[in-house]
């Protein structure tokens, strides 16, 4: 079968010939003319062939090739045949009918691009030729782009490329051919810089791969092994490349084209086009864009940035070595000098080839790096009239678009920012992309917003590697989560194992997520430093590491500022530089030349003159050495060594200096080089010849009067000089042309483009350096320092486009800029950032500048003001961790919404214990009171108002309201009350920020609201309890606060009512927690230092909270301290009592005073002993402290230090809030004032709830709970009414109303009045009787004491038995003196107490409860020294009571409980007479009792005290009698002296009773004893007084006499000894009750035995 490919070949053939022969010269038809013409003659040669083959590929390419190509190269040839032609060799090289692998391919593609690049034919007209011309473009395209183009030789790809530019740039041509022409070299440009045909091209080892993929064949195909050699050693492959040598081997093209050393042409062999072809074209195209270059029009300057920008985004070039010298040099140039026309197309060009250059290859080229962004800087500053916007606009999205690519941002902070002798370009361009943000005019233009963009570029990038790094650690932690949850609970069963996989499967999606992002932005890391990596890593000098930490880098910055500073110093004075950077310690001291040597060459911001200056001085010959060992000469002409020394300084004028100069160099230059001429003389003047020839041939002032001089004339004048010898007449002829074209150039003597060449070869030069080291790094590398230095200049500009922008994208764009500033700010920790960025944005939410009316309105119709307000609590809720001062932004706005009434209603209802439902608004609700005008003004105002003000009246319009509810839903989105509930989330730190913001918002006194610091107050207390497990750290600041308002409050108003019921819920909540515990019951204490009047009015708050307190912690409570607090708390506020003298002096001091007194200043008022708790004393401490000396209380108890308000408590005997109590009273002494109804009977309630619970009833609080008892047993009694003469007083000492019917007060429009406590109040939880309230609660009082004492000794055994187990603790006695004295007496004295109540049933029951207790079987192991004290401490002074006129409305009721007493007295007595007789003191005793008999038979007014005091007198004579108690048998009577002083009293008022009792005794009994005292005066119902015993004091009948008015009832002995028919006895006498302040008991003297003598008989 025939291959189909002849026919195609056949086919072409025909149409050609066709074409020939049509043409007039060869219109002929005879075979012969076919013969002899040449062309017919090779078509008609090939026909024989293609005849007799069956497949082409058995045909050399050349042969069926030859006859079109020879067509094409014929000059006799029309245009239409040659394009035939052409048309046919395309469709060839299209087909593929040359096979590439042939050996023979090489030399047909050579002859074929040959051929078309000279292809010759007869024009015809424009439009023909130009169609012959695009098939030679098509051929030429084709011929390079398929396979077999591979095989042409450099010069066949430069003649092609050649050919195309011809084309390209001939302006007669039309513009379609032209842009054909273009296109065709863009195509070709990029396939010859492609990366793996440059690979290929600069490789002399042959590819393993055909054009198809498929490998080739073995045979065909070196070893594999040597690749990796060819394409580690690029830069050797570009030396090895350059020249055009022949190769030993084969060579096989990417293609899969083999190259044979067989396939020759003219004798030498074919090599493939490579990397020389490449530098050429490369260097041409750089050609083209030279603007100083006069046959470079802008048409083929703008060609060649097109094409250099497909090359570069085509190739990588960095790893060629001639390829990057092309670049570093005169491309960089040459697009540097392109920024500055005005073409927009060639600027735009340039700016694109910039780019590429700088993504791919900045390593390379550090310095070209730093000059190119300085000239982007200059076009954006530039204030020339003249430049385009859209220049700026396009240097600024250029900038942008550097700043995108990874870690170039960060590259440029450590390579110029960090180094030495660099610009500080990162911070410079950060000022001047933030100084181009803000726009003057005020209007924002597309410049700003690029400027802004490039600023938000470096934050989306540290933001992105903060939130991958978030994402690494999270991975890593859940990781090792699950890894240790896998280890700790491994499961036999399979299911639990699947599951426990799954976390581990999605942490590990998480990480490849994680790791493949990190590689796509670190990939063009790794590929520029692809060839450092494999060779060792090199980093500049001035970093101790390839990644230096950033303190060292903030070491550089600082050392670099120094140096610019010295720098400065040394341009205006050489030596005044040097001494400062020694002064510093960046320089040496002493100098060392050397070091200053180096900084001079090194430091590029020197005057070049100054450096003249100070090495050419005499005085620094030995720097001068130094400075010119610097430099290399080595290898260099003298003209070249000397052209780079004269650039590093200004040559000084003076001919000596410049001497000086010379001799140095050239010994220095004749040393190093071998001493090439005779002596150093001789260098010196050649160097001295070459300045002057440099001068003769440049300086214009010379050329003006002289020629400049002649190559002869320069060598005749160093005839002879070198040692009587001439120089090298060809090194002085390469000198004098070398000077000539290129002048050396003295610095600062430099302009136009003689100054460009002199800088950019000091550019070239520094980049050889070391300084040249350009530092690649991973992205996210520095981050936190670019990040602080550019976080201040982005939100200034944020804030400015958020502002002023009306385009919802742009303010979309901020807020995200926003937020992700937080994000990294919050990542890295920069508090000082968050608190910056979130005062910047309460700004916008208009919340603080509005006035409260027209805030819902402003803010409701301001879709920017919500926004930005969504964003602040958004950032403050996910990143309330570092924000410290914008709290208190943040609290003003929530301020602001409270007062516009914009707050959510769960944040603006608070707890309360008063209130029924328990809550309480902290916001007031008008009342229509105080609108305050009846109907008829109202319509009389309407009348009289005028339209608009009608208008203004009717209330919010449509518009409003709806502003006012878009105002609401945003708030509720923005969910505020969550800063409270999430707060126990933050660090310790931004809680106490934010608890300091709410305490410091508080109003000062002009703009004062109570309100407003209630609503602070309260949102300081939730937060509290929300971190109540880690309250301790913020207690003390609360506690202050606290202290603050409740002590200092001189009177009471709605924040102080807050504050006292904040403590007590923060005590509520706290008090379960035993590390804060202590501190909080302490902290109540602040509430005994309020002022009086300010704690009564808020008496009934503490009430119903102390109550909700002990219900719920009373198991809580554990100290004897703490158990004070609360009970004085409770009789203060219950009861009316004084606070404890301590507090009370302490609150006053403190008006003086800001501070707070502290926890431990608080515990300093603590009593020290227990006994001085239960408000008395034993009889044996009374009897102790009985002869102390008193010192006055001023001294002893407190003293007030001069220099402050500062209190010192000392430590006394005597407790400040517990004066000596008289035991012999049934009071306690206490300065009761009045109380709340409600108050005393919730109180009652608590303790109530204590008593009857066991559990609550501890060692600790036993005797402050009988106490308590007792002090609201005074204060009931009598239905808590005070006498007129109390109240007064009482009145004059408040500074305000009284505790009931208080009304309060409105000081001023910002001020809510507290709540009136009033008596008169009536609700469902107190009757409408105020006489049966008081009467219940003095029923529930005798229930409890009643309670205790029957459960005492109970109560004290259990609690003996448990201390007894323990050891180290203070053992509980449970005996009777114990039970006596701590819980008995005063229970009983208590109970008598509510006996003297003015009411009737209080007073029977009292009676009833006292009879109970007194005969309970308990009592009866109380010993005589007991009972002896239970007559004198409870029933004495009970009857002493009874006998005022208590009750003078009921005469009968009185008359009812004197005689119930009496009774009493006499069982208990009789009772317990057995004991009694055993006292030493039982007759005065008894006389006692005989004493009040007396007393009491005059007392009444009715006949029943008359009946029933003898029968109750009858019946203790009776029993005494009969125990034979006045019966004695050594009396001559047969009765003891106590029977005749019993007669002697009783005679007084009931003469009688003798007779009616004892006939026979009195009989026998008569006249033997003369009655000494007369019984009249004993008639009184009261003893008369003696000068013995102090008068009797009238006690006024209220409710307890205090410490000052009564005194005990004590038994004395008698004055004189009394003689009852014998010897005298002595008997003690019955004083009427005194009222001294702290007497007490003296022991009676023992009864003298009577002697045995009787008197003489007269």
């Amino acid at each position: 079968m025939v291959d189909k490919n002849i026919y195609i070949v056949q086919g072409e053939i025909g149409t050609v010939v066709g074409a020939i022969k049509r043409n007039s010269r060869w219109n002929t038809h005879t075979p012969l003319d076919e013969e002899q013409d040449p062309l017919l003659s090779s078509f008609a040669q090939l026909k024989d062939i293609l005849n007799s083959i069956k497949e082409l590929a058995n045909v050399e390419p050349n042969v069926f090739l030859r006859p079109f190509l020879e067509v094409v190269r014929s000059e006799d040839t029309t245009g239409p045949i040659t394009g035939l032609a052409l048309t046919s060799v395309n469709k060839f090289l299209s087909y593929g009918l040359i096979d590439a692998n042939h050996e023979a391919a090489a030399e047909a593609i050579e002859n074929m691009a040959d051929a078309v690049t000279h292809a010759r034919f007869v024009g015809t007209d424009p439009a023909s030729d130009e169609v012959v011309l695009m098939k030679i473009l098509q051929v030429l395209r084709t011929l390079l782009l398929t396979p077999v183009g591979a095989h042409l030789t450099n010069e066949s790809v430069c003649e092609i490329m050649q050919s195309c530019f011809r084309i390209c740039f001939e302006i007669r041509l039309s513009e379609l051919l032209r842009k054909s022409a273009e296109h065709t070299l863009v195509d070709m440009v990029q396939l010859l810089f492609s990366s793996s045909n440059l690979i290929a091209a600069c490789s002399p080892l042959p590819s393993r791969f055909q054009s198809d993929g498929r490998r080739s064949e073995r045979g065909q195909s070196t070893s594999v092994e040597s690749i990796p050699e060819v394409l580690e050693d690029k830069d050797s492959l570009t030396e090895n490349s350059d020249s055009a040598s022949v190769h030993d081997m084969d060579y096989v093209n990417p293609r899969g084209v083999r190259f044979t050393q067989s396939t020759q042409r003219d004798g030498a062999s074919l090599i493939p086009y490579g990397l020389p072809c490449l530098r050429e074209l490369f260097r041409f195209l750089i050609s083209l864009t030279n603007p100083h270059d006069r046959h470079n029009t802008d048409a083929m300057i703008h060609m060649g940035l097109q094409l250099l920008t497909v090359a570069l985004e085509s190739a990588h070039i960095a790893p060629y070595q001639s390829l990057l010298g092309l670049v570093k040099d005169e491309l960089c140039r040459h697009l540097f000098q392109l920024l500055n026309v005005e073409r927009m197309n060639l600027y735009t060009a340039s700016i694109r080839c910039c780019f590429l250059l700088f993504e791919s290859m900045r390593c390379h080229l550090k310095f070209q790096l730093e000059m190119y962004l300085k000239k982007l800087m200059d076009i954006i500053t530039s204030e020339n009239v003249k430049m385009p916007y859209e220049m700026k606009e396009m240097a600024l999205e250029a900038l942008v678009q550097l700043w995108r690519i990874p870690s170039f941002v960060t590259e440029v902070y450590i390579n110029y920012d960090c180094d030495f002798y660099c610009s500080n370009l990162f911070e410079d361009l950060t000022k001047l992309l933030s100084k181009n943000a803000f726009p003057v005019s005020g209007q924002l233009y597309t410049t700003h917003l690029l400027s802004l963009e490039a600023l938000l570029t470096v934050i989306d990038s540290t933001e992105a590697h903060c939130q991958a790094k978030v994402l690494n650690s999270a991975a890593e932690q859940d990781q090792s989560t699950d890894t240790v949850l896998a280890e700790g609970q491994s499961s036999p069963n399979e299911n639990t194992q699947t599951t426990t996989g799954m976390p581990l499967l999605n942490t590990f999606i998480l990480q490849i997520i994680y790791f493949c992002y990190l590689f796509m932005i670190s990939l063009p890391y790794f590929i520029f430093s692809c060839d450092t990596e494999k060779k060792s890593l090199k980093k500049p000098q001035r970093f101790t590491s390839y990644s230096p930490e950033s303190q060292e880098l903030m070491d550089i910055k600082a050392k670099k500022k120094l140096l610019i500073t010295g720098t400065e110093q040394f341009n205006q004075k050489p030596k005044k530089g040097i001494q400062f950077l020694q002064e510093k310690g960046l320089l040496s001291s002493p100098m060392d030349n050397n070091q200053v040597a180096q900084w001079l060459r090194e430091n590029p911001r020197l005057d070049k003159k100054m450096i003249g200056e100070i090495v050419s001085d005499r005085k620094h010959m030995e720097l001068l050495d130094s400075f010119v060992n610097t430099f290399t000469f080595q290898g260099l002409r003298i003209d070249e060594a000397l052209r780079l020394y004269l650039e590093a300084f200004r040559l000084p004028g003076e001919a000596p200096v410049i001497q000086r100069l010379l001799e140095t160099f050239t010994d220095n230059w004749h040393k190093v080089n071998g001493s090439p001429f005779m002596t150093n003389d001789a260098g010196f003047a050649l160097a001295y010849a070459v300045i002057m020839l440099n001068t003769d041939q440049h300086n214009n002032n010379v050329r003006k009067q002289n020629i400049p001089m002649t190559p002869e004339q320069f060598k005749k004048n160093l005839k002879g000089v070198n040692g009587n010898k001439d120089f090298n007449q060809v090194m002085l002829e390469d000198i004098y042309n070398a000077i000539k074209t290129d002048e050396i150039v003295m610095p600062d003597e430099q302009s136009g483009l003689v100054k460009e060449n002199y800088v950019w070869s000091v550019l070239l030069h520094r980049g050889a350096t070391s300084e040249g080291l350009f530092l690649s790094l991973p992205p996210g590398s520095y981050d936190h320092d670019l990040f602080s230095m550019t976080w201040g200049p982005t939100i200034a500009a944020l804030s400015y486009v958020f502002d002023k922008s009306l385009d919802d994208t742009i303010i979309q764009k901020a807020i995200a800029g926003f937020r992700k500033c937080a994000m990294i700010s919050a990542h890295y920790g920069f508090s000082d950032v968050f608190d910056n960025l979130i005062i910047s944005l309460c700004k916008f939410t208009t919340l603080s500048s509005e006035s409260v009316e027209n805030l819902p309105t402003v803010f409701g119709s301001n879709g920017k003001a919500q926004l930005a307000a969504k964003t602040v609590f958004h950032l403050a809720h996910r990143h309330g961790d570092i924000l410290r001062e914008g709290w208190k932004n943040i609290m003003d706005s929530m301020l602001q919404l409270f007062r516009a009434e914009l707050l959510p209603k769960a944040m603006v209802e608070v707890e309360d214990f008063v209130e029924p439902n328990g809550k309480i608004s902290l916001q007031r609700v008008e009342t229509p009171s105080n609108r305050g005008e009846s109907a008829v003004l109202s319509f009389v105002n309407w009348l009289t108002l005028s339209g608009a003000e009608q208008s203004g009246h009717r209330g919010p319009s449509t518009e409003n309201q709806e502003a006012k509810q878009a105002a609401i839903l945003c708030i509720k989105q923005c969910d505020p009350e969550k800063l409270m509930t999430e707060s126990k989330f933050l660090q310790v730190e931004s809680l106490q920020e934010l608890m300091k913001a709410l305490i410091s918002v508080t109003p000062d006194e002009e703009t004062y609201d109570e309100e407003d610091a209630a609503f602070c107050l309260e949102m300081l207390l939730r937060i509290v309890m929300e971190n109540r497990d880690r309250v301790a750290c913020v207690w003390q600041t609360v506690r202050e606060h606290l202290c603050h308002l409740c002590v200092h409050a001189t009177e009471s108003c709605f924040l102080v009512e807050r504050a006292v019921v904040g403590l007590l819920r923060l005590a509520i909540r706290l008090l379960r927690r035993d590390d804060i515990s202590s501190q909080v019951l302490l902290s109540l204490r602040l509430l005994l230092m309020m002022k009086p009047n300010v704690l009564a009015r808020v008496s009934r708050e503490v009430a119903y909270g102390l109550h909700e307190l002990l219900k719920t912690n009373a198991a809580n409570i554990h100290c004897t301290e703490d158990w004070f607090t609360l009970f004085s708390l409770l009789e203060c506020i219950g009861a009316g009592v004084r606070p404890p003298a301590s507090f009370r002096l302490a609150s006053i001091s403190s008006d003086h005073d800001t501070g707070a007194l502290s926890d431990s200043e608080l515990s300093s008022h603590q009593p020290s002993e227990v006994n001085r708790d239960r408000g008395y004393t034993s009889d044996s401490e009374v009897y102790t402290d009985h002869g102390r000396a008193r010192m006055p209380r001023s001294i002893t108890d407190v003293d007030v230090a001069s220099s402050s308000g500062w209190l010192v408590v000392m430590s006394t005997t005597a407790p400040l809030h517990s004066p000596l109590v008289n035991q012999y009273s049934l009071t306690l002494g206490q300065d009761l004032g009045q109380h709340d109804t409600k108050s005393l009977i919730k109180c009652v309630e608590t303790l109530s709830f204590i008593v009857r619970d066991a559990a609550h009833v501890t060692p600790d609080n036993f005797e402050l709970c009988v106490k308590a008892i007792r002090v609201f047993v005074e204060a009931s009694l009598n239905g808590g009414e005070i006498d007129q003469e109390e109240e007064k007083m009482g009145g004059r000492e408040k500074d305000g109303g009284s505790g009931n019917g208080r009304k309060g007060t409105n000081r001023g429009g910002g001020h809510r009045p507290s709540r009136s406590h009033s008596d008169e109040e009536e609700d469902d939880s107190v009757p409408a009787s105020y006489h049966t309230v008081s009467l219940q609660v003095s029923q529930d009082l005798l229930d409890l004491m009643h309670t205790l004492h029957t459960r005492a000794a109970s109560i004290y055994s259990s609690w003996a038995e448990e201390q007894y187990h323990l050891e180290g603790t203070k053992k509980i006695a449970a005996d009777s003196r114990t039970l006596w004295t701590g819980c008995w007496c005063p229970l009983l004295q208590g109970i008598a107490w509510l006996c003297c109540d003015t009411r009737r049933q209080v007073r029977m029951q009292a009676l009833t409860y006292l009879q109970r207790a007194l005969l309970v079987h308990d009592l009866q192991t109380l010993d005589a020294t007991e009972w002896e004290s239970c007559f004198n401490k409870v029933l004495f002074p009970l009857l002493t009571k009874l006998l005022d006129n208590i009750s003078p409305a009921d005469v009968g009721g009185m008359e009812e409980t004197r005689m119930r007493a009496c009774t009493l007295l006499s069982k208990v007595f009789l009772q317990h007479l057995s004991p009694l007789l055993s006292l030493p003191t039982f007759a005065a005793l008894w006389l006692t009792i005989l004493d009040f008999m007396d007393k009491y038979m005059h007392a009444g007014s009715s006949d029943l005290l008359l009946e029933a005091i003898p029968e109750s007198l009858k019946n203790m004579l009776l029993v005494m009698d009969t125990a034979g108690i006045f019966h004695c048998s050594d009396s001559r009577t047969g009765y003891s002296d106590l029977w005749e002083i019993t007669w002697e009293r009783i005679v007084c008022f009931l003469p009688n009773l003798r007779e009616e009792l004892f006939k026979q005794t009195v009989i026998a009994g008569t006249g033997t004893r003369p009655h000494t005292h007369t019984c009249m005066e004993r008639s009184s119902p009261g003893p008369s007084p003696s000068p013995l015993t102090p008068p009797p004091v009238k006690v006024s009948p209220s409710r307890g006499p205090s410490p000052t008015s009564q005194s005990p009832l004590i038994l004395q002995p008698l004055a004189l000894p009394l003689q009852v028919g014998g010897s005298p006895m002595s008997l003690p006498i019955i004083l009427n009750p005194a009222l001294i302040e702290a007497s007490s008991p003296v022991p009676l003297l023992p009864v003298a035995p009577r002697p045995t003598t009787t008197p003489p008989t007269p």
